[in-house]
This record gives C-alpha cells, structure tokens and sequence, in this order.
C-alpha cells in the first residue's frame, strides 16, 4: 500500500534521528509492539470514534503495552501518531524504522518460511548458509507455512529463494505440460 508507506516514511525518519544508534534496536522492538496492538480492529474503531479524544486512544495503547513501558521516543512518537489520526499506519512506521535501523548495521531482514519448525541449530545453520548466498548479515525470522510441503522458502528485501517442494512441484508440472 504505497499511500501508508508515504504516510508512514516522515514518522520513521524521525524516530530514526532521534534515537541514538545504541537505543535502535530496543526502539524498534518497542515500535513494533505498539504496532502489534494498533492494528487491532476494536482498538482502531475506538480510535476513529470522534467522542474520544487522542489522549484517551494515546492512554489505552499505552497501557495495552507488556512490560517494558515504551521508551520517551516511542512515547512521542505514539503522541504524535495518535494526535495525527495516523494509528493505522504505525505498523509501516515499525517496518521502515526497522529498515533504517538495519540500513544503518548493514543488515537485512529475512523471513525464512518453512512447513515445519526449525529448531534453533538448524536456523544457525541456515542463516550461515543464507548469509554466504545474499552476502550481508540477515536477521531472520520463522514463520510455518504447511503449504510448502518441505524446504523453505527465503524473502530478503525483494529477492526469493525459493527451495521448497511446493515450487518443484510447480516446476514439474510446467514442465510437463509445457
């Protein structure tokens, strides 16, 4: 959704600069966790409910948050969000401020699906592998997708690998009835 992505861009920008390189990582957790709860659909109806006020939608995020509380950046930026009738695209802003603070380590995020799940050992083992094929360290990420049948299937930015036995499948039949 490029509209969200462009709404969404000045916010991660500027929690970016305002957060000190060593706080990034801990930001973007913090980040993402709001984000988790504002994509809620109550939680966004509440929101967009015009008897109740920003601070009212600011309170209630605020303590639907598991311990940590959210740092003073994160809390600035959920005021500024809220205030701005922008709850909706926080989970964007967590992503892009995610990028930035990845950008900035010279690492990338993968998302690694899988049929089944992998154990600690073997996703070491895995990302060594995935590190050496895309060339930069990857921050990794698990989800299961029965789908697949077996192997898995690798997103980093815009480049797939996709090594499951639901693409050779596909790749058979192609060529089977091509």
């Amino acid at each position: 959704m490029a509209e969200l992505a462009t709404i969404a861009r000045p916010y991660a920008e500027a929690l970016f600069k305002a957060v000190a390189p060593a706080e990034a990582a801990a930001v973007a957790d913090q980040v993402e966790a709001l984000a988790s709860i504002a994509v809620h659909p109550l939680l966004l109806e509440f929101a967009a409910d015009p008897r109740v006020t920003a601070t009212q939608v600011y309170d209630l995020v605020v303590s639907l948050v598991e311990q940590p509380a959210p740092g003073e950046a994160v809390r600035n930026l959920l005021r500024t969000v809220v205030d701005n009738g922008r709850l909706a695209a926080l989970g964007e802003v967590a992503a892009q401020y995610r990028v930035l603070v990845n950008a900035r380590g010279g690492v990338s995020d993968a998302v690694i699906q899988s049929a089944f799940p992998i154990e600690p050992a073997q996703l070491a083992e895995v990302v060594a592998t995935l590190e050496q094929r895309f060339g930069r360290q990857l921050s990794a990420r698990v989800e299961i997708d029965p789908t697949l049948i077996g192997g898995i299937r690798v997103v980093v930015g815009d480049e797939v690998l996709d090594t499951s036995v639901k693409a050779r499948l596909q790749k058979m039949k192609v060529a089977l009835t091509g």
